[in-house]
């Protein structure tokens, strides 16, 4: 969607606590980004936190902010895991007191019963926010993705794949996506029931779309879940989200499709109104730093497309990385072979995988086994160690500008680089803008950072990062 890209800005109404729209929690940190560029390009001023902030850092250094999220890396998480993160953050969103409190997942509704479950986060939000319907909408037509009867699909290239079909998320080898009606998928992870509101009945007379929400409703649902195809009907469902937030159903569940359809309601109703964008095209970094651990067959040619205009690849052995004696002697070598290719002129560029065939996982589970390691952990021990990388790296060098590419990866290195938060500078693709690192650090407080989905962005993302556009 090119006009998503020349899509005008909005300026709030008002300012200040008071006005606060909404809050969010993402499951991973590229998710995290998609939401506040969603709301930020939809017109309401975000920032990002790794952390649920203070009241005393809202009310001052963030005062004028009418969104804010947090960071977070449940899509990794055991159900017991997400249980101890989750609550703690889900109660400080609620003190926060926003009328909309999201919990935002992949739109590729990455998630098992055993990791990243999004029957548990459902669980644990009603567990804090009432036991009301819980809204989950998936669909984001902004990124190609479209729940249809229930069913989800994503686009890759000019072909749209039912989910249970993807040629990624079918094949990943911790969340594999092996059926696409949601409400089979979410069951296997929640005894909570599921209702549906389909495309027809989103359609026709406003009252009567409202009258089929109250009949779904009369039934108890533990979860609604909506379809979505177009923007039509995604501003429709955005209406019906700010009516039940306005009853009370505060606790939201979904994509950031949550955030587009909010805003454009918020749009039309007058809350934002436009004006001109006030985002400057980013200067050109000389080089960069980029790190992936993503499988997905798009980053694998945004990788081979880097590959051909100035970055120089640096294969990762992600097995060296499951004993902690060895990653530390590993890691220096990759940071070694990172300097050099910066010294040469070049801009360094370290990957696991070239495409779904790329990582080895049976392997890579063996090794884990063998340094005593839970073989789910995977993205996280990735992540950790391309984290420390990449912040020795920025230590030893003047370097600006770096970025990471798969959902986990970036969630654990923003995590290893000390930023507490985030805000956006420009876009570079959809779900994949360019930030601002907010930390107490100043070796880190205002570095420029792209982080990006394995889905996220065409051929040339990673030279779109280094070159500003």
């Amino acid at each position: 969607m090119e006009a998503w890209m020349e899509a005008r800005m909005e300026a709030p109404l008002a300012t200040g606590p008071s006005q606060r729209l909404i809050s969010f929690y993402g499951d991973d940190f590229t998710g995290s980004t998609d939401a506040m560029e969603a709301l930020t390009f939809g017109g309401v001023k975000t920032v990002l936190f790794l952390e649920p902030p203070s009241p005393e850092l809202l009310e001052t250094r963030f005062a004028d902010v009418q969104a804010f999220g947090v960071a977070g890396v449940s899509r990794s998480m055991t159900p017991e895991e997400m249980e101890a993160e989750l609550v703690p953050v889900f109660e400080a969103l609620r003190a926060a007191n926003a009328p909309i409190v999201h919990y935002k997942l992949c739109s590729t509704f990455d998630s098992s019963p055993a990791i990243g479950s999004i029957g548990k986060a459902i669980e644990l939000g009603r567990s804090v926010f009432g036991d009301r319907p819980v809204p989950l909408l998936v669909g984001a037509p902004a990124l190609k993705r479209y729940t249809v009867f229930g069913n989800h699909f994503a686009t890759v290239g000019e072909e749209t794949h039912r989910l249970d079909r993807h040629p990624t998320m079918s094949r990943h080898p911790v969340t594999p996506m092996e059926e696409a009606d949601l409400r089979l998928h979410l069951g296997r992870q929640t005894d909570l029931s599921i209702a549906l509101i389909n495309l027809l009945d989103l359609s026709g007379d406003e009252s009567a779309v409202r009258e089929r929400l109250r009949l779904r409703m009369e039934t108890n649902p533990g979860v609604l879940l909506y379809d979505a195809l177009d923007d039509e009907r995604l501003e429709r469902v955005g209406s019906l989200l700010w009516e039940e937030a306005e009853k009370g159903a505060r606790f939201v569940v979904g994509s950031s499709g949550v955030e587009y359809a909010l805003t454009a309601h918020w749009r039309r109703q007058g809350i934002v109104r436009p004006v001109a964008p006030e985002f400057g095209k980013p200067d050109r970094a000389k080089q960069i730093i980029a790190v992936s651990g993503s499988c997905s067959p798009v980053t694998e040619s945004q990788i081979r497309y880097a590959l051909r205009n100035g970055f120089v690849g640096i294969p990762v052995d992600a097995d060296r990385f499951c004993s902690p004696q060895e990653a530390e002697s590993y890691r220096r070598v990759l940071l070694e072979r990172s300097l050099h290719a910066l010294e040469e002129g070049a801009s360094p560029l370290l990957y696991t995988a070239l495409g779904p065939d790329g990582l080895d996982t049976e392997s890579l589970k063996r090794s884990m086994a063998s340094a005593g390691r839970e073989s789910l952990d995977t993205g996280r021990m990735i992540g950790e160690q391309l984290g420390k990388l990449v912040r020795e790296a920025v230590l030893a060098t003047d370097i600006c500008r770096f970025m990471a590419a798969g959902g986990d990866t970036s969630g654990y290195v923003a995590r290893e680089l000390g930023i507490y938060g985030l805000e956006c500078l420009g876009p570079i693709a959809p779900g994949g803008p360019l930030c601002a690192t907010r930390s107490s650090d100043p070796r880190f407080d205002g570095k420029e950072i792209a982080l990006k989905g394995g889905q996220v962005g065409k051929e040339d993302y990673f030279v779109r990062v280094r070159d500003g556009r």
